[in-house]
């Protein structure tokens, strides 16, 4: 069994601490550790240290060994160019599939805010073990809704197909791909909608089964890659056919069309660090009035995170329910409901060519 922190992303909403050069799995948001070096922590509470891959592009391996000196770099696996997470996930199998088509592997992400680690472990061992024993099936792990969250997905899960002690495990009936506000506030109202959080178990063989029927020339190009491993010319024909692969996220391309998932429903005190006001919601204290970080003077302000992340003072006065970031060349401020909207803002950017500022 080996578990894979996926931490190619960018970070677009978390912009301007997250940057192309260094995205926000490798930056401290929460508090002095980066996403990734606590997920990485989190997970050899509970998993041997060998058994713990990163799954990422080539372009952030440097900033991920700085991240994580302790790592043996034959557990970082690059792909050579982003191409959304059906690319990623399918390369990181092939990885396994090339010397252990029974392997099972379970994909988390490095970017998730976990409150119970203890149940967070339980809950993923348990996956593991159950797939080894039915590697027929692709299991997700589901966490049991506490708001009507519109950022997240769902699933919907349908019959009990087993149970393992105390759990019980679910046939997948459905994705919902984030809902509207009243959508989600009726989704909560039932027991048999769960968030979504991405974590994907499968024995390797079963997972590229899934590419050859639903992305077969996907699955065609990861068989040509396959046969190279291991050869000479093997990182120029990896390089050249990955290339060739046309981007899907793995949720449109392999999960909502499967029809042989289960998921485990779970309580794990999840949150997604996806934008900023997930990060005002995971650190509130009702005890202080603003989340802050760096040197920051405030007059008359409730409610906000104010983030200095430059050697200048920043300084506020009568802000409520705002979201001020300050890096070293960039200042952003926004409502907190607006906090989606600062991946516009990153387009924006992008649209008048100041990409020294991406």
């Amino acid at each position: 069994m080996k578990i894979i922190i996926l931490a190619g992303g960018s970070g677009t909403r978390l912009w301007p601490v997250s940057r192309k050069s260094m995205p926000k799995q490798v930056q401290p948001f929460v508090d002095d550790q980066t996403l990734l070096q606590k997920s990485y922590q989190r997970l050899l509470k509970g998993f041997r240290k060998e058994d713990i891959f990163i799954a990422t592009c080539v372009d952030y391996k440097s900033s991920i060994i700085e991240q994580l000196p302790q790592i043996d770099e034959k557990n970082i696996l690059c792909e050579p160019e982003k191409k959304d997470t059906a690319a990623a996930v399918g390369f990181t199998a092939l990885h396994f599939y090339h010397s252990n088509q029974k392997e099972i592997i379970i994909t988390v992400h490095s970017d998730h805010y976990i409150e119970n680690e203890v149940e967070y472990l339980r809950i993923l061992r348990l996956a593991g073990n159950v797939i080894e024993r039915n590697p027929e099936y692709g299991g997700l792990v589901g966490v049991n809704p506490t708001y009507a969250e519109t950022g997240y997905g769902y699933i919907k899960m349908n019959g009990q197909l087993l149970s393992v002690g105390n759990d019980e495990i679910f046939k997948v009936e459905r994705f919902i791909e984030k809902p509207d506000r009243a959508t989600a506030e009726e989704l909560i109202k039932q027991w048999e909608y769960l968030w979504n959080p991405g974590y994907f178990i499968w024995r390797v063989d079963a997972l590229l089964a899934q590419y050859q029927q639903f992305l077969p020339k996907m699955y065609e190009i990861f068989m040509k890659i396959n046969a190279a491993i291991g050869t000479s010319d093997a990182d120029e024909i990896i390089k050249k056919e990955f290339a060739k692969i046309d981007p899907i996220s793995i949720d449109y391309g392999i999960m909502e069309k499967a029809k042989n998932l289960i998921v485990i429903p779970a309580d794990l005190g999840f949150a997604d660090i996806g934008h900023w006001k997930t990060i005002k919601d995971v650190l509130k204290n009702e005890n202080e009035q603003n989340i802050k970080k760096g040197t920051i003077i405030e007059v008359d302000c409730s409610n906000n995170l104010i983030y200095n992340f430059s050697s200048n003072i920043v300084s506020t006065a009568g802000l409520r329910d705002m979201i001020v970031v300050v890096t070293q060349d960039a200042t952003l401020v926004c409502h907190q409901d607006s906090a989606q909207d600062v991946k516009k803002i990153v387009e924006k950017i992008k649209e008048l060519g100041l990409d020294k500022y991406l």
